[in-house]
């Protein structure tokens, strides 16, 4: 400060002070020119001190030399930081502004000079970029001013420096790692940093995202104490939930990081809930819409419906719940904790389960349905609260047929419980109160239980009330128009109204039940026709939509009230174009186009609460086809409904000839599964059969072999061992004899034996030839019945347009005729007959064109008929097949157990001829051994004969 007042006052006359502009130029001149750093020094200190009494001249004289401060002087940490308070102080909008000098230009506002002042700095890119290297020096001094003048550059001039700084090498990573930083100062503006940085851009927010912001912000929470921690925890908040909105990547990232598990600590509270701190509120407000980020309706189905698996599975939607039904909560907290389990409960069929299991901790335990709806229905309440509850139920119903069933059975006569007060007791009450609000609530909530759903429209109308002791019961369908023509107030009857139209919607039921009633008619015609105040011109439009639904879904079973007789009325009463401009009042109300935006209701007053965001989607879908109907003639509805039934039986014969084909081709591929199976069956038994026929030829070869052995010995030692035993030649024979029958029946059995392996292949060629030839048929008769099927549609829709133009002509022709005889007056009668005379031939060619159409239609009914004929041919020539394939199985397995029984009996013999030959070479009888199971050995036998002779012989020599 020495210096400062050397500068200030060391060259002036006494008496006299410098002007602050002359000594913030002679400062800058300093800063410029001295070589010392020292007196750099000491010159930037001095502007520091004067930036924010004279802000302006210190902007445009010095900024330049600040800037180049920064450049040059980057080793000392002392200059940098002040150059940097400096730049802030003439930057930021935070400076007391009313101590600045009388000459200086007042017009000019302090947010004028920020932005300004922030616009000349970032017109060199490079300042942005020398300003991001800076924040990498640890030196407090350096870092922290650097940080706040980022954060105002990024107020003043967001996009511009998201830009610079997205293109800047490692430019955000440099910015995340002030969060890492030790001291809470530094950390808890970067906070603030990051906040303006990721403000409205995607690609900066998915950067800082996968940089590990995730990981980083949470932990600062679960260190600051979750829900009861500080600021700190708040600014947290507000950066996660700046990297999730409006963002699918990061809601993704966030998701799939397993970060939501993370978020249940957040919400366990103690059970003293009493002395909530302003900062806690906050806080758990914060974490609250954050939930409701991630699972808001604006995001696509499938991330949002993944996120609420995600929250059920670790128990988030429980906490929520716990909350819900806790006691001492604050009001705030209680609204927005009911809007957030709606949506986490909205179109989740497992978390609306699990809502409606949920119950109060109440003697006796209540639902929290029904605890809820008692806070709707409820005027004392206050009216967020009701709208958020109104919210919850419509979200529990959203998508939930099992949930719409359950509320309407809490109104039908067999489940009502006198003791228990239910969900339809509340909506009744509700709907007939004489608070406004609830019945305007009550209505939409009872609406949204019918949503999409016809068979619970249909048991609604079996609600019957008692209005009065002695009078008999009313249905509640005939209360809900009771209750209109009482004179109410509009925002009840525009409750009643809705209810009732989306009751009707695709219900004809419903509106025979409505026209059944003749005062009901009179009184939508009476409220249409009549000029009303512009405040009841939406009851007007509302009362013209419900007669609309009264004829467009009109099945015409009651004669006073078709769709003709409701149309002359309208020409009669109203006028169709006066009922249209009705019809047309709700689209154009002020309140329709908001309520359309969101599914949520929210209303600054409950005045303004008209309309439900559902129902005008319906009121969309209905007013173009009610407005045709009304204008279409009796004729066109008729010919209408004659198309619609011809389309409907075209239909249907299409879809039976494509359930035909599709039995016929689950039939083929059946039969081909069965074929496979027999072919892998044969194949398996041929390999069984060959491998049994191996082994019968091994153990015959064995067999041979050991009896010529045998035969060598045995006729060695014929004569002593016949002399020693002493058996009697008549035995012998006999023996021999069996022995000869025997061979004679092996020999048979063989015969049998080759005979059944041949039929048995044959078959099963026969079987597998005859399998193909019917499946290649039946495949062949599909594949042209399904072109034909084709043909026969593309024929049917040309026809059916040539039809319409047909008639299109006639219609033009006959508006002609009756154009022609109009102005008959006016011209030549000759010319007017010749017209007329042409203008019948060409209707006359016209019927013979049609005739001859319908002719062609009528043959190619016939053969539609001659086609299903063939597909049932095929399909009796599909029953024969697989009977024919049962047959096939059975023979096989006939055969296979007749072969088996040879196989058996075959050992058998076998058996027998071994027991008989060891018999005969124990009474020492010679045994025939070259007699075998086959005559091929008969050359075998002449050999082992004279081999016997030749033996004898030798034996005999020796004896001589």
């Amino acid at each position: 400060m020495n210096f400062l007042r050397g500068v200030m006052g060391g060259q002036q006359p006494s008496g006299v002070q410098q002007s602050g502009t002359q000594t913030i130029q002679k400062l800058c001149d300093r800063v410029a020119s001295a070589t010392l750093l020292d007196d750099r020094r000491d010159a930037v200190r001095a502007l520091k001190s004067l930036s924010k009494k004279y802000r302006l001249d210190v902007a445009t004289q010095a900024m330049d030399h600040l800037i180049n401060v920064l450049q040059t002087d980057r080793s000392d940490s002392e200059i940098i930081g002040y150059a940097l308070d400096t730049l802030y102080n003439i930057m930021s909008n935070d400076a007391d502004e009313t101590a600045e000098s009388e000459d200086e230009n007042q017009q000019i506002t302090p947010d004028d000079l920020g932005v300004q002042f922030s616009e000349t700095f970032i017109k060199q890119q490079d300042n942005i970029t020398l300003l991001l290297s800076l924040l990498e020096e640890f030196d407090f001094h350096v870092r922290w001013p650097g940080i706040k003048l980022l954060t105002t550059l990024l107020k003043h001039q967001g996009t511009q420096v998201q830009q610079i700084v997205l293109v800047s090498p490692m430019g955000v990573s440099r910015l995340m790692d002030l969060l890492d930083d030790s001291r809470e100062v530094i950390r808890n503006d970067g906070l603030l940093l990051l906040q303006q940085l990721t403000k409205s851009n995607a690609a900066i927010q998915k950067i800082v995202a996968f940089e590990n912001a995730f990981e980083r912000l949470l932990d600062i929470i679960t260190e600051e104490g979750n829900s009861d921690g500080g600021i700190v925890v708040e600014d947290c908040l507000l950066l996660i939930q700046s990297l999730l909105k409006h963002n699918n990547s990061n809601q993704n990232f966030f998701k799939e990081g397993s970060y939501i598990q993370r978020m249940k600590p957040w919400f366990e509270v103690g059970d003293d809930n009493s002395g909530w701190s302003a900062q806690k509120v906050t806080n758990l407000h914060l974490m609250l819409q954050l939930v409701r980020v991630l699972v808001s309706p604006v995001n696509p189905p499938g991330a949002t419906s993944s996120c609420q698996r995600s929250m059920f599975q670790c128990d988030l939607l429980q906490q929520l719940c716990i909350i819900l039904m806790a006691t001492g909560v604050p009001a705030d907290i209680l609204t927005e904790t009911i809007n957030t389990v709606s949506e986490v409960i909205r179109g989740s069929q497992v978390n609306q389960d699990y809502f409606a299991s949920v119950n109060a901790p109440s003697n006796p335990p209540r639902p929290a349905i029904v605890v809820l709806l008692m806070s709707m229905v409820n005027e004392r309440q206050p009216f967020v609260l009701r709208c958020a509850v109104l919210y919850c139920f419509q979200c529990f119903l959203y998508k939930n047929q099992s949930g719409q069933r359950e509320i309407v059975a809490t109104l039908l006569p067999s489940t009502i419980d006198a003791n228990a007060l239910s969900a339809g007791q509340l909506l009744c009450g509700g709907l007939f109160s004489t608070d406004s609000l609830s019945n305007w609530c009550a209505a939409v909530a009872l609406a949204h239980a019918l949503l999409e759903n016809a068979t619970q429209k249909e048991q609604l109308l079996r609600v019957q009330l008692a209005t009065s002791i002695g009078n008999p019961p009313v249905s509640l369908l005939q209360q809900c128009t009771n209750i209109l023509s009482q004179g109410s107030k509009v925002q009840t009857k525009v409750g009643l109204l809705m209810l009732l139209c989306t009751w009707l919607t695709n219900c004809p039921i419903a509106v025979t039940h409505f026209l059944h009633n003749a005062a009901n008619v009179p009184f939508l015609t009476a409220q249409i026709s009549e000029n009303l105040g512009e405040e009841e011109h939406l009851v007007q439009g509302l009362c013209a939509l419900l007669l609309g639904i009264c004829i467009y879904y009109n099945d015409n079973s009651l004669e006073n009230n078709t769709k003709d007789k409701l149309k002359q009325l309208i020409v009669k009463r109203i006028g169709k174009e006066n009922f249209t401009e009705k019809l047309g009042f709700i689209t154009k109300h002020e309140f329709y186009s908001k309520a359309a935006q969101k599914p949520q209701p929210i209303f600054s007053s409950p005045d303004y609460m008209l309309f439900d965001h559902e129902f005008t989607k319906l009121v969309k879908e209905l007013e173009v086809v009610i407005t045709k109907a009304i204008y279409k003639s009796s004729e066109e509805d008729k010919k209408e409904e004659e198309v619609k039934k011809s389309l409907e039986q075209h239909d249907n014969i299409v879809s039976r000839y494509k359930n035909i084909i599709r039995e016929q081709d689950m039939k083929i591929e059946e039969l081909k599964q069965t074929v496979a199976a027999l072919q892998a069956t044969n194949e398996q038994n041929q390999s069984t059969m060959s491998l049994q026929l191996g082994q019968i030829q091994q153990h015959k070869d064995q067999y041979n072999l050991l009896k010529v052995q045998l035969g060598k010995d045995n006729h060695s030692s014929q004569n002593s061992t016949t002399q020693m035993n002493g058996f009697q030649p008549e035995e012998v024979s006999r023996l021999k004899e069996e022995i000869e029958e025997l061979k004679k029946q092996h020999d048979i059995l063989q015969g049998e034996l080759s005979q059944k392996n041949v039929l048995i292949e044959s078959m099963q060629q026969s079987q597998v030839d005859s399998q193909t030839d019917e499946m290649t048929g039946v495949s062949e008769k599909s594949a042209e019945l399904q072109k034909e099927l084709e043909m026969l549609r593309s024929q049917l829709h040309i026809q059916s347009a040539e039809i319409n133009r047909l008639q299109a002509e006639r219609m033009e022709l006959l508006q002609k005729t009756e154009i022609s005889g109009s102005l008959s007056a006016s011209f030549d009668p000759s010319v007017n007959s010749q017209s007329n005379t042409e203008m019948e031939h060409k209707v006359a060619e016209l019927l013979k064109e049609i005739a001859g159409l319908k002719e062609e239609l009528k043959n190619q009914s016939e053969e539609k008929s001659s086609l299903k004929q063939q597909l049932d041919t095929a399909q009796s020539t599909a029953a024969i097949l697989q009977d024919e394939n049962q047959q096939l199985k059975q023979e096989l397995s006939e055969s296979k157990k007749e072969q088996d029984d040879l196989l058996v009996l075959l050992a058998d013999q076998d058996q027998k001829i071994f027991g008989l030959k060891k018999k005969l070479k124990e009474l020492g009888e010679p045994v025939e051994d070259e007699d075998d199971l086959e005559s091929g050995d008969a050359g075998d036998e002449d050999d082992l004969d004279d081999d016997d002779d030749d033996d004898d012989e030798n034996v005999r020599d020796e004896d001589d």
